[in-house]
């Protein structure tokens, strides 16, 4: 075995990771060697709480039995064939199963392999099935301010977050942006006051252009990347009925918030909606391998279905696209979910994470604490009152992580926001210990911040 400071040599020489500033990891860098339950452990033996499912993957903690020996078993048959024109069997009972457990009116499943292809396709759709109908001037997306759906150029275009996609601008396509509805930013602070105005405002513009608006994409119940930014109640079921009343397809990700993250299996659950496409992806296959799916309903498959001279076909597709190996993980992954009632499970400690997080809320620079299930995010702020955000180069949360890291507990900042998503397999002793960390990494950043002003 290559010695610990090899390993680290070499991945300062070599390596470069995704949504990191190098010269951060040379300073502070991590390898994990290996990972039990909902713990993980580095190079030099320190074990650290997994805060974030191992960027919101995990499902039920790291080598599950079930999710191993469905790997091997499946390999004894074959570990990929393209399904380019030939389906497999593993591909064929996912299928089935993700279907019965979508929104009813949810029947096709198209495979990929990331949350942002998942998007990417469920665009092209979107954009083409206007196409084949005949609908020619259907071409533009509404998207919501700081919404996160991936880093293609397609995503990227349906995103809204300065900081990830100001650079590519001029690659992008031009989305139509609504304010999301921000509770804790409206000068109100009143949710009736910010449902009733954001809808007003998504009504607008549906009146305005609807007639050359394809689709409407967004998260559900809470926004990911964007900053753990939880909706108003009602507002999920509000934009339903504005796109069902304009005739704009509505798109909804579930990458993030899809498999119990949210207290229910999809997050569509706690409003009702029907989308016309969904896409899923993370926690499909339990956090093991990269399979993701794009539902849709019959009505868009069938305007995609004629022959081959009518050129209606869906040209889209990836070279691992219904991989059998990720497919047996994931079937093997919802039958847990079945046999241990893991998303009822999710559902009460949720319960128990709002309890424990109240404590959070008393530090003095947590300006909020959002949650939606097992999503969270705490905001720090330098001043709670006027709810004054510490200037950008203080960097104040990726500070405090890295005293949660000190700490023995792993998770990764979004600007101010600290995200804590557990995964759905951890008890409730380790939710504890997990928000016991978060609250000491926050004090010691925000106080160290704290003397180094008072010294300048």
């Amino acid at each position: 075995m290559m010695e610990a400071n090899e390993l680290l040599e070499k991945s300062k020489q070599y390596m470069w990771l995704p949504f990191t500033q190098m010269s951060d990891y040379e300073k502070d860098p991590l390898i994990i060697k290996s990972g039990e339950g909902v713990t993980v452990t580095d190079i030099h033996g320190n074990t650290y709480l997994d805060g974030y499912s191992s960027l919101w993957l995990n499902v039920h903690g790291h080598r599950k039995k079930e999710l191993d020996e469905a790997i091997q078993t499946q390999l004894q048959s074959i570990a990929h064939s393209t399904l380019l024109g030939a389906a497999n069997i593993p591909s064929i009972l996912l299928a089935e199963k993700l279907v019965k457990l979508a929104p009813k009116g949810l029947t096709r499943v198209f495979y990929s392999d990331s949350g942002a292809t998942a998007v990417e396709i469920a665009v092209k759709m979107a954009y083409q099935y206007w196409q084949n109908k005949g609908v020619q001037k259907k071409t533009k997306f509404v998207t919501v301010s700081n919404g996160y759906h991936g880093d293609t150029v397609g995503t990227m275009s349906v995103g809204s977050i300065e900081l990830y996609h100001k650079v590519y601008s001029s690659l992008l396509f031009d989305a139509l942006v609504i304010p999301f509805p921000s509770v804790y930013r409206h000068p109100s602070g009143d949710e009736n006051i910010v449902l009733d105005e954001s809808l007003e405002v998504l009504r607008s513009l549906f009146e305005e252009s609807h007639e050359e608006i394809a689709g409407m994409v967004l998260e559900p119940m809470i926004q990911g990347a964007g900053g753990m930014n939880t909706m108003p109640p009602g507002y999920l079921k509000g934009v339903e009925a504005l796109c069902k009343e304009f005739d704009v397809l509505l798109i909804v990700d579930e990458v993030a918030t899809g498999f119990g993250r949210t207290g229910k299996m999809f997050a569509v659950e706690h409003e009702a909606i029907q989308p016309d496409l969904m896409t899923v992806a993370k926690g499909l296959t339990g956090g093991y391998l990269p399979v993701a799916a794009t539902f849709a309903t019959e009505e868009i498959y069938h305007a995609f279905y004629g022959e081959y001279e009518e050129m209606k076909t869906f040209f889209h597709g990836h070279s691992y696209t219904g991989n059998q190996l990720g497919c047996a993980v994931a079937l093997a992954n919802l039958e847990i979910f079945e046999k241990e009632q893991l998303v009822q499970q999710a559902a009460e400690k949720s319960v128990v994470l709002k309890q424990l997080l109240e404590d959070v809320k008393q530090l003095p620079h947590v300006g909020d604490v959002r949650q939606c299930g097992l999503m969270c995010g705490v905001e720090i702020v330098k001043d709670p009152f006027t709810k004054e955000s510490f200037q950008p180069e203080s960097r104040v949360a990726y500070r405090a992580t890295l005293k949660m890291r000190e700490l023995g507990l792993l998770t990764r900042p979004l600007g101010d926001v600290i995200v804590l998503m557990p995964p759905l397999a951890t008890t409730k002793e380790q939710l504890a210990e997990m928000v016991e960390i978060l609250k000491k990494g926050i004090y010691l950043a925000t106080e160290e911040l704290a003397e180094m002003a008072t010294t300048d």
